[in-house]
């Protein structure tokens, strides 16, 4: 009877840790944008903005499934324009849209957040991100544009520009203090990358999707991605 306990008992032994992935792995891993099906190389207005709408997802604190969902339902559902989303108005962002996406918890504040920001674009650059890029002085005056719009703070900001870096010339965020930290974990020197190159934010996204790996269930914890 006892041999027949103990084997019903957990096996003691750590089960085996993930395969820690390489640095040529982490620079070949596919953009968040990407992953949406936005080209943001295209330098196309309803990308930008399709990634811009995303990026506003992605910074809240909601799973990044929840947050891939609901910016799938929008594109489902055909607002992937401001002035779309404004005709859909406030009721059809909380439901159909954020329902569907799973987006339950913040949903009124996140549509109001969302209708703001459009409407913010389409008064203060006609609807065009690439009109946002352009008026910009330099990098420091494109960061404070965006962090300029209603509800985005420093990481919504980050998550948008970091996968612009390669194709909008005054696109250049400095990485993420967790970027940073994951970085250090595995021995890697960040300055010794292009920032501006495409590699540099597929070595981001790679971190970024990998920080539970490094971080433990605290790396759950931040912002997505």
């Amino acid at each position: 009877m006892l041999s027949s306990v103990r084997s019903k008992r957990a096996d003691p032994r750590p089960a085996s840790s993930p395969a820690v992935p390489s640095v040529g792995e982490l620079e070949h891993t596919p953009l968040y944008s990407e992953e949406l099906g936005i080209d943001l190389a295209g330098h196309g207005d309803v990308d930008c903005f399709l990634w811009f709408l995303a990026s506003l997802l992605f910074g809240a604190r909601i799973s990044e499934k929840t947050a891939k969902n609901t910016f799938l339902t929008f594109v489902r559902h055909g607002l992937t324009s401001p002035s779309k989303i404004i005709d859909a108005g406030w009721d059809f962002l909380v439901n159909p849209i954020m329902r569907e996406g799973g987006y339950v918890r913040y949903d009124g504040r996140k549509s109001t957040q969302i209708l703001r920001d459009c409407q913010s674009l389409i008064d203060d650059y006609r609807g065009s991100l690439e009109n946002l890029h352009e008026m910009a002085k330099d990098a420091r005056d494109l960061e404070a544009r965006v962090n300029a719009i209603y509800g985005v703070g420093p990481v919504t900001t980050n998550i948008f520009l970091r996968e612009l870096r390669p194709y909008w010339q005054k696109a250049d965020p400095a990485p993420l203090p967790v970027v940073v930290e994951l970085a250090q974990k595995l021995g890697l020197d960040l300055a010794r990358f292009r920032r501006k190159s495409l590699s540099f934010a597929r070595l981001e996204a790679g971190l970024l999707r990998n920080k539970r790996l490094f971080l433990g269930p605290r790396g759950g914890k931040s912002p997505t991605p």
